[in-house]
């Protein structure tokens, strides 16, 4: 039965919102979250890649979410040579539908409540103009929740941020074209992760084949915007696949934006709060948004719980702090360093690809290739600079 009143109404059932409901819980606070969809963690809109160490921060792992564990990383250049190298404390290809659930899981077992087909259709204000609550559809139903605290946890350029007055639209040069086929009937190596660069197969970004199974994969694709004017990533991805895979069983097809962007400027405004891809806090070279999204609802829920608890919301403030000090300076480098990834040609790929070949097994790492990157291509150093002048 939901409640005319809760401390805290969180709006999105994503890793990033139900980690943000979790940590909140915990101290006591009641704790609503809303999800649009019919159930947590469908639709799937994810490559679903984290790390061991990464995912080790809040969950333990389990096989009943994990299709995959991967301890190597392969480079596949544009003239088809290749180098291998081991990941450093290996990584994990989730099955997120129930990976979500779990979260969801937890976050209830802490005491929040979440609500499945409930459309939040704009915020409740009070006299100063901050929110103080929701209006939601449910059942049919249209009702207004009161709350002290709102998160927004309902992604890419979120609505709920907007309507607190945030302005959380990414640039069109920040955002990236992304397409996924989960493919079946193929064997795949179940132990390595592929990725595949160059200007015919994935301009300004990548093809990644992230095994699920012997039989089973996601591969997909991510370009930028600017490149997918001229052509789609959804026509690059099945020009791979009739390449590579043309005889692959397709289960399933997603597209859509992902933020490669820095942070979001405004985190707190007006008693609303964002976290994961609503706040930008997505890797923007690898756009990978999993973990980072759920450190983001972590330190949100920790300080909103603390406002709440002290009655003083100018606590709120320190929740940008910590998430600079903890993850938003990398990711302004990282994006710093994007345009100098993009801007690749075939030839730099080739060349690497064929310096990391000669590298001995024994001293490969992605450290090692990083190295060689900079030998290939001193100029990222010049790029690296700029972050810091």
């Amino acid at each position: 039965m939901i409640k005319e009143f809760y401390d805290i109404i969180i709006v999105g059932a994503g890793p990033a919102g139900t980690t943000a409901a979790r940590y909140a819980a915990q101290k006591g606070l009641s704790v609503l979250v809303l999800e649009k969809d019919r159930d947590v963690g469908y639709p799937v809109r994810c490559g679903e890649a984290v790390s061991h160490d990464g995912l080790l921060q809040f969950i333990e792992p389990d096989k009943k979410f994990i299709a995959s564990t991967c301890r190597k990383l392969r480079f596949i250049s544009p003239n088809g040579n290749f180098s291998t190298i081991p990941i450093e404390g290996k990584g994990y290809v989730l099955e997120r539908r129930i990976f979500d659930y779990e979260l969801a899981k937890i976050a209830t077992d802490c005491g929040a409540q979440v609500i499945t087909k409930a459309y939040v259709y704009d915020l409740l204000k009070n006299e100063n103009g901050n929110a103080s609550g929701v209006k939601a559809l449910i059942k049919d139903e249209k009702i207004e929740i009161k709350s002290k605290i709102v998160i927004a946890a309902d992604g890419v350029e979120s609505r709920v941020g907007k309507w607190a007055g945030i302005d959380t639209t990414c640039r069109i040069d920040d955002m990236e074209s992304c397409a996924q086929v989960t493919v079946s009937g193929i064997e795949f190596t179940e132990e390595r992760l592929d990725l595949y660069f160059g200007k015919s197969v994935a301009p300004g970004g990548y093809v990644w084949i992230f095994p699920k199974g012997k039989n089973t994969a996601n591969i997909g694709i991510g370009i930028s915007t600017i490149d997918a004017k001229e052509k789609s990533a959804i026509k690059y991805l099945n020009e791979f696949m009739e390449k590579h895979f043309p005889n692959a069983a397709i289960l399933t097809r997603i597209a859509g934006g992902v933020p490669c962007a820095v942070t979001i400027g405004t985190l707190v405004k007006n008693n609303v709060v964002l976290v994961g891809d609503a706040a930008h806090q997505v890797n923007p070279i690898s756009g990978g948004g999993i973990i980072t999204g759920m450190i983001g609802g972590m330190m949100a829920g920790e300080v909103v719980a603390e406002a709440i608890l002290k009655n003083d919301f100018k606590i709120l403030n320190e929740y940008p702090k910590k998430w600079e000090k903890r993850l938003g300076w990398r990711h302004e480098i990282f994006h710093k360093l994007k345009d100098s990834v993009g801007n690749f040609d075939d030839k730099f790929f080739d060349n690497l690809a064929d310096s990391c070949s000669k590298i001995p097994e024994e001293k490969q790492s992605l450290g090692q290739v990083f190295r060689t990157a900079l030998w290939n291509q001193p100029s990222i150093l010049i790029d690296l600079a700029k972050v810091f002048i």
